[in-house]
């Protein structure tokens, strides 16, 4: 079902002072803020060759980000994300399985569904399933 990781998500309380530390220290291209109020974050994407990390910070009180920030106060590793072929078969499949779906497909930071998968079902990590 799954495909290749899409991205591995990092909380941050400091969007910028993160960012700069991909793009400063690491060299890596990082590309420019993007809000997404219906997510509730504004995020970065730091490319790698093969792969992306995603940097979030809380977009106001009531994102998901700044709950996880209030247990992390130095930021973290939030999820890990995996591409689909197709986010409705795969939706159904794994409510078929017993796994807990968390809300319905919705868009993403990059323009396509995307979908979250409970942590307890999967070793503890919140999974983000993306379509490819």
């Amino acid at each position: 079902m799954i495909g290749r990781l899409n991205h591995v998500a990092i909380a941050t309380p400091d969007l910028e002072k993160s960012a700069a530390v991909y793009r400063d220290l690491l060299g890596a291209k990082v590309s420019p803020p993007l809000a997404l109020p219906e997510h509730g974050v504004t995020t970065v994407f730091v490319e790698l060759p093969n792969t992306k990390i995603e940097l979030l910070e809380p977009l106001g009180d009531k994102s998901p980000i700044a709950k996880f920030l209030e247990k992390n106060p130095g930021g973290g590793m939030h999820h890990v994300c995996y591409e689909v072929d197709d986010i409705a078969a795969a939706l159904d499949a794994l409510k078929a399985r017993g796994a807990t779906v968390l809300g319905e497909p919705r868009i993403g930071a990059h323009g396509k569904p995307v979908l979250f998968l409970h942590p307890r079902d999967f070793v503890g990590t919140l999974v983000e399933l993306e379509q490819a």
